[in-house]
């Protein structure tokens, strides 16, 4: 499972955000996975509790937004949301498509908590 990996990629990540702000803890960590990322959501939050174990985010929440597959037609210029296994164009029916949305992971935000004093 590389779910856990990629976790604890992100887990390293989130630490050097939270040591630059003077962080005690991390609430919150809000994913953006597009369906193309080759990361499974599911698998992603099952794995997050054991890379989280003993960090600074052990109590935090995994937040997951999956966003959309987004292609714009290389025939007719039309962009749309489709599905991951069908790239082809709603307007004109034509494959040839380039991908502009929905093969990324992006983190979008880490909630902190201050330390106090």
């Amino acid at each position: 499972m590389h779910e856990l990996s990629i976790c604890q990629s992100m887990l390293n990540q989130v630490g050097q955000i939270a040591e630059q702000h003077g962080a005690s803890s991390v609430a919150s960590i809000t994913l953006q996975i597009g369906p193309l990322s080759g990361v499974e959501p599911a698998l992603l939050k099952q794995a997050f509790p054991f890379a989280a174990a003993d960090t600074i985010a052990t109590k935090a929440e995994l937040i997951i937004h999956e966003l959309p597959v987004l292609i714009q037609c290389n025939h007719c210029g039309a962009k749309h949301e489709t599905v991951a296994n069908k790239l082809v164009c709603s307007q004109c029916g034509d494959h040839h498509t380039q991908l502009l949305a929905g093969d990324e992971m992006i983190l979008a935000s880490v909630e902190l908590d201050s330390v106090s004093h």
